[in-house]
């Protein structure tokens, strides 16, 4: 799954700081999966807000990897869509509008501007057309491919984090959160997509949420970013004090296209309840 503002350049970075052996884990803030597919558990349970992302998930789950991939492709030739046929990835948007079937929002989604889950306020799909740029390549293919093995005994949730009920973990499960950062949302993580924003009182209330977690003695890990172009986020630093903080190497001056040419300053951090290092 190509999903901007995931986690695959860092993957090897934040898995440092997992705990060795899991027996549940779930990503809270599940994405495009690029941490619970590179993560080892007994039981994974992927939840994101993004129910038409859920859904597509689910859609793989029930057909076999033939059936994907000639859907796939039957939309393509149908549609002629390409890195420059604008016109056809118009039309099969339209189309998608009106049907809403998860494998078209897939294929959409492949062709479409920075491979972004962008809806409008009605929930119809309006992110433009990726110029040059986005397609269904051999890599995504492939990717699939191998999505597909990984994901088959995964349960997927799309509930908001304060509605999951916590009666299912104990000592020996794991959550991971990876919400949308307040100090450097763009349209990529700014939490909205045609479903709610996030704020400053939405991290209060995950911090709470987190907390708890560790007064139950469950593990958990929080990505988060603690300074943006010399902004610092002041609730997240004082709240971190109590809990392992680790700094992650990640430049995100990439994120904001009309602005690719300014060097920004970035810290990623990761946190954590518990002391573990490989």
């Amino acid at each position: 799954m190509n999903y901007i503002g995931g986690k695959y350049k860092i993957i090897r970075q934040i898995k440092n700081y997992f705990p060795p052996k899991i027996d549940l884990f779930v990503d809270l803030f599940c994405g495009g999966l690029d941490v619970a597919i590179n993560t080892k558990a007994k039981k994974t349970i992927c939840n994101d807000l993004n129910h038409y992302l859920i859904e597509i998930y689910r859609e793989f789950q029930k057909r076999s990897i033939e059936e994907l991939l000639n859907h796939i492709d039957s939309r393509i030739e149908a549609y002629k869509l390409s890195k420059t046929n604008k016109e056809g990835y118009l039309a099969f948007r339209d189309y998608y509008n009106k049907t809403r079937k998860p494998l078209d929002l897939f294929v959409l989604v492949a062709h479409s501007f920075n491979y972004q889950f962008r809806f409008n306020d009605a929930h119809e799909f309006n992110n433009p057309f990726g110029a040059n740029r986005s397609y269904f390549n051999h890599v995504m293919r492939r990717n699939l491919i191998k999505m597909h093995q990984r994901i088959q005994n995964y349960q997927f949730m799309s509930v908001d984090f304060r509605d999951f009920d916590t009666r299912i973990l104990d000592s020996n499960s794991f959550v991971y959160c990876d919400p949308p950062y307040t100090l450097s949302v763009g349209s990529y993580n700014d939490g909205k997509r045609g479903f709610k924003g996030w704020g400053i009182q939405d991290d209060l209330d995950l911090f709470d949420f987190l907390d708890r977690l560790n007064r139950k003695g469950i593990k958990f890990a929080l990505s988060n970013v603690i300074e943006h172009k010399g902004a610092n986020h002041q609730e997240l630093t004082e709240w971190s004090k109590q809990y392992n903080k680790y700094d992650i190497d990640k430049n995100y001056d990439y994120c904001n296209y009309q602005k690719k040419n300014q060097k920004t300053a970035t810290q990623e951090v990761l946190i954590t309840n518990f002391q573990f290092r490989r």
